[in-house]
């Protein structure tokens, strides 16, 4: 069992006897009051959208599920198309593949998320390096401090490009670390 302050955005928690999965998290309150944790979630079976608000401390039991390493091989609107080692293919519903949509690329290994035998959503590796697509040039003079300026990383599908804060340094072409965690910059990445 899990406190709802404990929860997470992909998390699997069971409500009422229903598997659901927390597509989006709001938090409200302070330390003083208590916080409530308004949910968008999904039931898993049904496909049912819900919205409900909990107390920081509601337990909840999380529901560990299957994970199978796949490969992402395309985008079949509005489903994203995985395939694993035996070429057995999974297709994910957009909506369930949260953050992970914006670092997707073809071929990219990571992890389905299986419930009751069917795929559900991806985890995505902790990091991963990523070339930048579009990042503005450096303003000669702006170098005081820690300085950071908008970068464009590539991926698969362009309307879905995540944006990066990076150093003024970071150029366009350029290859960066990224923990897909934050969404925040690591490192440059030479050679």
């Amino acid at each position: 069992m899990k406190f709802a302050k404990e929860i997470r955005v992909g998390n699997i928690i069971m409500v009422d006897g229903k598997p659901m999965i927390v597509l989006r998290s709001d938090v409200n309150g302070s330390s003083r009051t208590g916080f409530t944790y308004k949910w968008k979630m999904k039931n898993l079976l049904t496909n049912s959208p819900q919205e409900s608000v909990f107390r920081g401390d509601d337990k909840f039991d999380v529901v560990v599920l299957d994970k199978k390493p796949v490969t992402y091989s395309y985008f079949a609107d509005p489903l994203f198309v995985f395939m694993d080692e035996e070429y057995n293919q999974y297709e994910i519903e957009g909506e369930n593949m949260g953050d992970a949509i914006g670092y997707l690329k073809d071929g990219m290994q990571c992890e389905a998320v299986f419930y009751d035998g069917k795929a559900i959503s991806v985890e995505m590796p902790t990091t991963i390096v990523r070339k930048v697509a579009y990042s503005e040039p450096a303003v000669k003079g702006n170098t005081s401090g820690n300085v950071l300026k908008e970068a464009k990383i590539e991926n698969a599908i362009e309307a879905n490009q995540i944006v990066v804060m990076v150093p003024l340094f970071v150029s366009q072409d350029d290859d960066i670390e990224i923990d897909t965690r934050t969404n925040e910059y690591k490192k440059v990445v030479r050679g």
